[in-house]
């Protein structure tokens, strides 16, 4: 298939408006129906779990993350942190909490995290945003022997964050057991010339510094016993489903611990929705390599 640099503009933006690939409904329509069900599902985890929310990890206004948390009292419980996605200019933690629908009840504690979307916030401040957002939740949760998970969504930051955070804190004990990666960008350079870049005005150069592929070397050095997912959803756009095979390979490629998940009967959004229901393929392998079931 043509390399991206050979694409026209139009081809470009359609292969990057995930709305635009839903068979299940108009593009518009994919949209309002997204976040119509993770506000639902949100709305159901808090009333499921005790929460947290609107917990400051940073001086800013939008420096906010909610906590679900399961009602147990074991010390052993694993966290997980989830990221939203949204092109860095939709979504917040409001629509966020839907995962503790099916992990509360497993006695996992899902976090939330809010960061400053476009065009409030630019690339580099959501990126040191989100790395903030991890360091506070590990110094708060640092007494309490746990297994960190991260689930995130377009946003390597996390992986390296908590690696490195390892290597500063080396009496932090809780390794970093897993990331998920679904329906990711790893490569921000396509986007730089489409309408997706227009409220985040990023240069070719800041596309660069915060593409997860620049982060490979690091990640080698520092994460070798995590578990990445990199999760496509079959119908996604060929240049979405092409950008997440080749950062699988790169991953591989650089020894890291990844599989691919290429998720039958989705798209770029029910991919993400059906999280809510413990049945789901992707919960169930969160789980299971949480080792919880």
């Amino acid at each position: 298939s043509m390399h991206w640099t050979g694409m026209k503009k139009d081809e470009l933006e359609l292969q990057y408006s995930p709305s635009r690939w839903s068979l299940r409904m108009s593009a518009d329509d994919a949209i309002k129906a997204h976040k119509k069900a993770l506000k639902e599902g949100t709305d159901k985890a808090r009333a499921l779990a005790q929460t947290l929310l609107n917990v400051p990890y940073g001086a800013g206004d939008g420096e906010k993350l909610d906590v679900y948390i399961p009602s147990t009292n074991s010390l052993d419980m694993p966290l997980v942190i989830y990221i939203h996605g949204g092109y860095w200019q939709f979504l917040s933690k409001e629509e966020s909490g839907f995962m503790a629908v099916p992990l509360v009840s497993k006695g996992v504690i899902v976090v939330a995290v809010d960061y400053d979307i476009a065009p409030k916030g630019n690339m580099d401040l959501i990126v040191s945003q989100v790395r903030k957002s991890v360091v506070s939740v590990v110094q708060q949760y640092s007494h309490i022997r746990y297994i960190f998970i991260f689930y995130t969504y377009h946003n390597l930051v996390c992986i390296y964050v908590a690696t490195l955070l390892g290597l500063i804190w080396p009496q932090w004990s809780c390794p970093l057991t897993g990331a998920f990666l679904v329906s990711g960008i790893y490569d921000l350079l396509p986007i730089v010339s489409t309408y997706v870049n227009e409220p985040l005005k990023m240069t070719e150069e800041v596309a660069v510094r915060n593409s997860p592929t620049t982060l490979v070397q690091q990640l080698k050095s520092s994460s070798s016993d995590c578990h990445i997912v990199v999760a496509v959803a079959q119908h996604d756009s060929p240049e979405f489903r092409k950008q997440s095979e080749e950062y699988y390979k790169m991953l591989k490629t650089s020894g890291l611990n990844v599989t691919l998940e290429d998720v039958p009967d989705t798209d770029h959004f029910n991919v993400i929705e059906r999280l809510v229901d413990g049945e789901y393929h992707l919960t169930r392998l969160l789980l299971k390599i949480m080792g919880m079931c």
